[in-house]
């Protein structure tokens, strides 16, 4: 369909701000919407109109959009498991106030409900990707939040909605912050004394690792699309890579030596499986996405954009 202008929710956090890059170069006008008072300097340059609302309260946005990209929401799977009821209530009762409101406007524009890959039970052999038909549980409150904004999604769709979820893997590049692995591997690592042992989570897992890039063009390829074969889609490289391997890379591209590493028992979630990979055929052939910036050089990428920052932030604070 033509999108003219794309609403982004949650449009302050990783993801948003590459949607917002993304949309502005195509000509699409966006709007963006966020609990900050103003819009991150990310997300600035690209946004037309910038709500300030907390969408957990009401959804208190203009009439408009062609197409909503839904990022809002609570979104770190390890802190779920601190605050769990937050998670379930805060990520549904968002869901709850957009589609009320859009049920009831004159234009109602499609919405992209961004879940995650969590939601899915690991597979029974480590080597099978995960498709969309693949069994569902709840391996955290984070993944109980998701699968209830899911089926909150399927609901307003029999109402009348244009809903379609896509269910994202780990995605990583410039622009990520902490209480993620690569961000939080970086300062580890920076911290760390040369010669000292690192302490960390269960770096054997393995996970499937997407550009942020990569996912936001996913993300819009849907919203663009003329029709859906499907309800649901996978965002996934389909190659997983354990967090020794990204250790391993982060070491590398700062010229340090890899540390060896101590697995702290507290760092560990109650249900972590060992590899998980996705796949997303059904995003390839609908619409012939498939992820085009190479796992490393995410990771350089996103260690490149992290040290400007700081270098900003010392001559903005020096």
């Amino acid at each position: 369909m033509t999108l003219r202008t794309l609403l982004i929710t949650g449009g302050n956090g990783f993801v948003g701000a590459h949607v917002a890059a993304m949309a502005a170069e195509e000509g699409i006008s966006v709007w963006a919407a966020g609990r900050e008072s103003r819009p991150h300097e990310r997300l600035a340059p690209y946004c037309d109109e910038y709500f300030s609302r907390d969408l957990n309260e009401e959804w208190r946005l203009p009439e408009g959009p062609d197409a909503v990209v839904h990022l809002a929401g609570l979104a770190a799977v390890g802190l779920s498991f601190d605050r769990p009821q937050r998670y379930i209530s805060v990520n549904s009762s968002i869901m709850t106030n957009m589609c009320e409101t859009l049920l009831h406007q004159d234009k109602r524009p499609r919405v992209i409900v961004v879940s995650s890959g969590s939601v899915y039970a690991p597979p029974a052999d480590t080597g099978d990707a995960l498709s969309e038909d693949s069994p569902l549980t709840a391996t955290s409150p984070y993944a109980v939040a998701k699968m209830l904004v899911e089926n909150q999604a399927a609901y307003y769709a029999k109402r009348g909605l244009d809903t379609i979820v896509a269910r994202p893997f780990n995605h990583i590049g410039p622009g990520q912050s902490s209480g993620f692995l690569v961000p939080d591997l970086t300062a580890a690592v920076n911290d760390l004394p040369l010669g000292a042992v690192l302490n960390a989570a269960n770096l054997h897992a393995a996970r499937d690792f997407t550009d942020v890039r990569d996912v936001a063009r996913a993300y819009l390829t849907l919203a663009e699309a003329a029709s859906h074969r499907h309800q649901t889609y996978n965002v996934a490289s389909g190659v997983a890579h354990s967090g020794f391997d990204v250790l391993a890379t982060i070491c590398e591209i700062l010229g340090r030596p890899t540390p060896e590493v101590r697995i702290d028992p507290s760092k560990l979630r109650p249900t972590d499986p060992m590899r998980i990979t996705g796949d997303s055929s059904r995003l390839r052939s609908e619409f012939g996405w498939s992820p085009t910036v190479p796992w490393q050089r995410s990771i350089a990428d996103f260690l490149s954009d992290n040290e400007a920052v700081k270098k900003t932030n010392v001559h903005a604070h020096g």
